[in-house]
């Protein structure tokens, strides 16, 4: 394997270039295109130019949608749901942050489904707030219980902490579902880039480990391999807000040594037995260097005999998901995911081994 470079990733050295931020913008959707132009004018940079700290200070895709919002004249307020509370899990390493997103009951009487959902961040920066709107949307749009839970960050916490942490609070959720207004026959997992690598990797642990297993995964652009020499990789080297080198850093920092790149948790597409995981639905955007790493996976869930739907959006960039309030290509994303969802909440049953 090749690991030339800034970091531990497999390939070369991105090259960006003077430029490449307002290239993005202009290559992208108009209203998508509108949003990385925000990002860019409040002051963010490439994190692979910025120490931890200022990456963990600089202003988020979120903030952009804001900006955006403001410039329109739109209502900022988030998407209101019946109740949203901050909890905090207690973790064999430490205490676990989490959020609860219910929605209004749907008027059966019955328990709601349960989503378990990983924010993004490349296992470094990011949290709770910055990936609220796509917690809201999945809340608001599936009629189920969101519990979005934080994790062990690096590089305080290297590899496989934020790993463990995501089974834990998978564990968690199962055996407090009923505490939560859940039903804990109906679980699904749920997850945007290395949060979406979180929740495959649950996945896997839930069926090795015997312990109860999602109904449905969705994975939006998930980490999914450790090479970056793929197309979608040469094609978006120094895009926005997620380039190459951006990559490279996170993995420098989330990694002990290259040999964690052999681990079938990172290096998902070429390590990992997929065989009896659950359906998946994998969502990616045309402007991600992880454009390549969801179509591939999806082609090896489906040759694993797991049904896998994917699609991408060419238009949008990484991170689009949670844009929904002025990208309706995230809105599309947003609407195929939750009825995936609803459909594997109405057919699937969680098995209860392991409890």
């Amino acid at each position: 394997m090749d690991l030339s470079g800034t970091g531990t990733v497999a390939g070369q050295q991105a090259l960006g270039g003077p430029g490449a931020a307002r290239q993005t913008a202009q290559s992208a959707d108009r209203p998508m295109g509108q949003v990385v132009q925000a990002f860019i004018d409040l002051g963010a940079k490439p994190v692979a130019t910025l120490t931890v700290e200022q990456a963990r200070r600089q202003p988020s895709m979120a903030d952009a949608v804001r900006r955006v919002q403001q410039q329109r004249g739109q209502d900022q307020a988030p998407q209101p749901l019946a109740s949203v509370r901050d909890i905090s899990i207690p973790g064999p390493a430490g205490a676990i942050a989490a959020r609860i997103y219910s929605p209004a009951p749907d008027g059966s009487g019955g328990r709601a489904p349960l989503i378990v959902y990983f924010h993004g961040g490349g296992w470094v920066i990011a949290g709770l707030d910055a990936y609220d709107a796509s917690a809201r949307a999945l809340a608001a749009q599936t009629g189920a219980v969101v519990l979005s839970a934080h994790y062990r960050q690096a590089p305080e916490h290297k590899f496989p902490a934020a790993h463990d942490d995501a089974l834990f609070a998978w564990s968690w959720a199962i055996s407090h579902a009923e505490q939560l207004g859940a039903d804990r026959t109906r679980v699904a997992v749920a997850g945007e880039s290395a949060g979406g690598n979180l929740a495959i990797s649950v996945a896997m642990a839930a069926r090795d480990q015997r312990l109860p297993r999602p109904v449905h995964m969705l994975l939006v652009y998930p980490v999914a391999g450790t090479d970056t020499r793929t197309a979608s990789y040469l094609e978006n080297t120094a895009a926005v807000p997620l380039g190459r080198d951006d990559i490279l850093w996170f993995v420098d920092k989330l990694t002990n040594s290259p040999l964690d790149l052999q681990d079938p948790r990172l290096d998902v597409v070429e390590k990992a037995n997929l065989r009896g995981l659950p359906p998946a639905t994998i969502i990616n955007a045309g402007i991600d260097p992880l454009r390549s790493d969801g179509e591939l996976l999806a082609r090896k869930l489906q040759a694993a005999g797991v049904p896998a739907m994917q699609r991408t959006w060419p238009g949008a960039v990484h991170e689009f998901f949670g844009t929904a309030a002025v990208v309706s290509e995230a809105a599309e994303a947003q609407a195929m995911a939750a009825q995936r969802l609803r459909d594997a909440f109405g057919r699937g049953r969680l098995p209860l081994a392991g409890l």
